[in-house]
């Protein structure tokens, strides 16, 4: 159980409801442990009557107050597992919340290569899934856990009390039980291991497919999905089966050693009393009754013991990821202005997922407030600079400067709070319109967001739909066009009014005139505004106070459009090209 001593510190924050919990627990037990002993004294009560040792009118008398005792037991102990289960059930609803938010914020700090690393399927499975298998341990397997303990013992040594040599054959079965449970558990946690690696395979699988519809649907691919999936269907089945098959030797198992000993106690008890060694039948009846009350807390052993090695393969799986630390580390603490200078010093970069150089040893500086345009072939190494300037990588030599203090030397939020970014793939949450938009500043103004939308050129478009502003998006923006789309986060970046803009390749799926429009009106919003444009486009970069040329991850051209077209190179031979295209 090494692994599920990650919940300690959760029970140490709940310890309180937890100890009422395990406290009212063990009353529940205790008062339903009354029952037994009044129906034997019950049952000596007639027998009184039958050997005329006591009057029928004292007979009826010990009966009635003897059955008001058990229907009273039997109502306090209702009551008290009642309030057990709105203690300790809570309290693992509670872990429950702490852990997937634990988990969720911890997958919000690694950086962008886990994500690389890892499929999104997976990573949903271990917050949901696994997190609920973990949510059994912390809840109702402490719960009966804490019930079987209980009337272990106190049942055992009050049947030692009662009947010694009853007792040890009743309780006979006990330790072949134990080392049953032992061997199966073992192999329930390799199972059960397996199941939940299956589990995270089919999410990731559906979640892929259900993403890439489009495209599934334009080849014609359902047919070969679909037996994919009947694959991965046919190979869960046996999976699961494997697991259920040693599952399903627990209960059979207790039943059968429960039955054993209510054999004893008839067969046993019985010759006792014949014997005289035992004073009233009695006994034997409050013996079955104490073997069939242990029959559910030892048939939960085995329960017990499948749902602790579930959760101790969850939580493996969890620790896993929670254990993988962030690259990228907030190492100041206190906030950091930011005004908007940007300076790389001999930057190399390399992708640690692919191994390939995007940047080779590059250094540009650009002042605050000025406006520079990257241009270059398809893996130059522009969007890397985008990346570097946002620290969503750190270099692999060399600095990148802002405001002249390397950007491990400011605080993360700061520095991220004073960029608006507009990302290559446009991402949309699936929301309203103004939703998406508002994400840029949750306090803005609906007059604030009708305006951004007018200089991100979508303003009309939206206008069209029938909601409007209120038009719920589909999953990642689908409800959209490409070209809407980038537009909307354009709109969304401008409400949040930076300090810097980076905008990678945003306009690529707008045509030349909404492009010119769009370009117009961020000259006007980023005066005074450090922007850094990625393109393929001439027109994109010609305005812009610096161009720089990419090409296989070093600068091979700088200087302004018309310093740029006024010599032989890439530039030049680009802006004829895109002339003539445009003509």
């Amino acid at each position: 159980m090494k692994e599920l001593k990650h919940l300690n510190k959760y029970f140490k924050k709940y310890w309180f409801k937890l100890f009422l919990g395990i406290l009212i627990t063990i009353i529940a037990r205790v008062f339903s442990l009354i029952m037994p002993s009044y129906v034997n004294k019950s049952i000596q009560a007639v027998e009184g009557f039958i050997s005329e040792t006591i009057s029928i009118s004292e007979a009826k008398g010990l009966l009635f107050e003897y059955i008001l005792i058990i229907v009273g037991a039997a109502l306090l102990s209702g009551l008290f597992t009642f309030l057990m289960r709105q203690t300790i059930i809570n309290v693992s609803r509670y872990i429950e919340y702490d852990l997937k938010n634990e988990v969720f914020d911890h997958y919000q700090f690694l950086n962008l290569n886990f994500y690389k690393k890892n499929r999104i399927g997976d990573l949903m499975n271990r917050i949901s899934e696994d997190v609920n298998q973990v949510r059994m341990y912390g809840g109702p397997a402490i719960m009966y856990g804490i019930q079987t303990l209980t009337l272990f013992a106190c049942l055992i040594p009050l049947m030692f009390i009662k009947a010694p040599t009853l007792a040890a054959y009743t309780l006979l079965p006990l330790p072949f039980l134990s080392v049953l449970i032992y061997q199966i558990s073992k192999i329930i946690h390799k199972r059960s291991t397996k199941v939940q690696e299956y589990l995270s395979t089919l999410s990731t699988f559906t979640q892929e497919s259900f993403s890439g519809v489009s495209v599934i649907k334009a080849y014609g691919l359902e047919p070969k999905i679909n037996a994919e999936l009947n694959d991965l269907a046919i190979e869960g089945k046996d999976t699961s089966m494997d697991l259920a098959k040693v599952n399903a030797w627990f209960f059979p198992l207790m039943i059968l050693l429960i039955g054993i000993s209510n054999i004893f106690v008839i067969y046993i008890g019985g010759k006792q009393y014949i014997n005289g060694e035992i004073a009233s039948i009695g006994i034997i009846a409050e013996f079955i009754l104490y073997v069939n009350m242990l029959t559910w807390p030892v048939a939960v052993v085995g329960w017990l013991t499948s749902i602790v090695q579930r959760a101790e393969a969850s939580q493996k799986r969890i620790n896993e990821f929670l254990q993988v630390q962030p690259t990228i580390k907030n190492e100041v603490e206190t906030a950091t202005p930011i005004i908007g200078s940007i300076e790389f010093r001999n930057v190399t970069f390399t992708y640690e997922d692919t191994n390939i150089t995007a940047l080779n040893n590059i250094s540009f500086a650009i002042e605050a407030g000025q406006t520079v345009a990257f241009l270059g072939k398809t893996g130059s190494g522009k969007s890397s600079i985008l990346d570097l300037v946002a620290r969503l990588y750190d270099t692999s030599s060399g600095e990148v400067l802002i405001d002249g203090t390397p950007v491990q030397e400011l605080n993360l939020n700061s520095l991220r709070s004073a960029i608006g970014a507009v990302p290559q793939d446009a991402f949309l949450f699936s929301d309203t319109i103004e939703n998406n938009i508002r994400f840029g500043d949750e306090n803005a103004s609906f007059e604030e967001i009708v305006s951004v939308a007018k200089k991100a050129a979508v303003h009309a478009n939206i206008e069209g739909f029938t909601n409007k502003y209120d038009t719920v998006l589909g999953e990642r923006g689908i409800t959209l066009s490409g070209g809407q789309k980038q537009r909307v986060s354009i709109a969304r970046a401008l409400l949040k009014n930076p300090q810097i803009f980076l905008f990678d390749d945003c306009l690529s799926a707008v045509d030349t005139e909404t492009e010119e429009e769009i370009l117009n009106n961020l000259k006007q919003v980023s005066q005074n505004k450090t922007t850094l444009i990625v393109s393929h486009r001439v027109s994109s970069a010609k305005n812009a106070d610096k161009i720089i040329v990419l090409e296989n991850g070093s600068i091979i051209q700088e200087g302004t459009h018309d310093e740029l077209n006024n010599i032989e190179g890439y530039y030049k031979e680009l802006y004829l090209n895109q002339l003539s295209e445009k003509e």
